[in-house]
């Protein structure tokens, strides 16, 4: 039994899929599949159901699962206290963003902790905010950049961006006229806005919930230039944050909605119990996101 084998087995009980587990952990599916066939052999069970479209655990993979992070975890606890003792900080580093993201001072965070600590391998995945947020939490992700309506449960945050919710028209919209809109009024023409499970989308369905209002929601977009590129030739109403809005201010009126007054927030999270590699990596964060 090797490592690596528990590093796959995690990954694909935490993805349910064995391409997206390959992906995540830069080798072939067909490694991956091989490499827990292995294990399966060595173990003399089976660990996933693969019937469906999703592998799922077994009553085998289900009591295994918990002692493979258990001993990935320790693995890595090893090199984090010898780092600790020779001052040298090495390891993985699993960072997620949220998709779409325009906010690129993460990446110069990134550089500058490559350039002064390069025996630490570093990993980016970008998906939405709600899975981010889920993976630092079971840790398989150190630190995430994600959109949040509030700061999440367990995790530790660093705010960078807190702002309130805007309606975007273009010329000749009837609402293009005016500066502020209230959500009921934003209801009588379609929507188009992030998806479900990101932090802006959060915020939206929250105020609209509060005022019992019900828009109807056109179309989605996970990046905000397609949701402006939207809004723009006239098929909806945008709802960005009030910056994202201003960066299309020649071709977009933004409109202060009264009734959605709780911001939404892009922050990072982390865990409270972190090594020094994550210590680090959040004290060039810092300095990239003064907050």
């Amino acid at each position: 039994m090797e490592l690596r084998q528990l590093e796959y087995f995690v990954a694909v009980a935490e993805e349910q899929n064995f391409t997206r587990a390959a992906e995540r952990v830069h080798i072939s599916q067909s490694g991956v599949s091989a490499q827990i066939r292995q294990l399966e052999r060595e173990l003399g069970a089976d660990l996933f159901d693969r019937s469906g479209r999703a592998a799922t655990l077994t009553v085998a993979g289900l009591a295994a699962l918990e002692h493979a992070r258990a001993a990935l975890a320790a693995a890595a606890a090893v090199g984090q206290a010898v780092g600790e003792v020779t001052e040298l900080i090495r390891g993985r580093l699993a960072v997620g963003m949220v998709t779409g993201c325009t906010i690129t001072p993460l990446f110069d965070a990134l550089a500058a902790f490559h350039r002064a600590h390069p025996g630490v391998e570093i990993s980016l995945l970008e998906d939405g905010s709600d899975r981010l947020i889920e993976s630092v939490r079971a840790g398989s992700l150190d630190l995430a950049l994600v959109g949040t309506a509030t700061a999440p449960d367990g995790l530790e945050a660093h705010t960078i961006i807190s702002e309130r919710l805007v309606a975007a028209v273009p010329a000749g919209h009837p609402l293009a006229g005016r500066d502020r809109v209230t959500l009921a009024e934003l209801s009588a023409y379609p929507i188009v806005c992030m998806p479900a499970g990101t932090g802006l989308r959060t915020v939206f369905d929250q105020a609209c919930a509060a005022q019992d209002v019900r828009p109807v929601i056109a179309l989605q977009a996970s990046a905000a230039d397609a949701i402006a590129d939207l809004a723009a030739r006239g098929i909806a109403v945008a709802v960005l944050s009030d910056s994202m809005a201003a960066q299309h201010g020649d071709r977009l009126t933004a409109l202060t909605i009264d009734d959605a007054t709780t911001p939404a927030l892009l922050a990072l999270v982390w865990r409270g119990t972190h090594g020094p590699a994550v210590r680090e990596l959040l004290a060039y964060a810092r300095r990239a996101f003064p907050g």
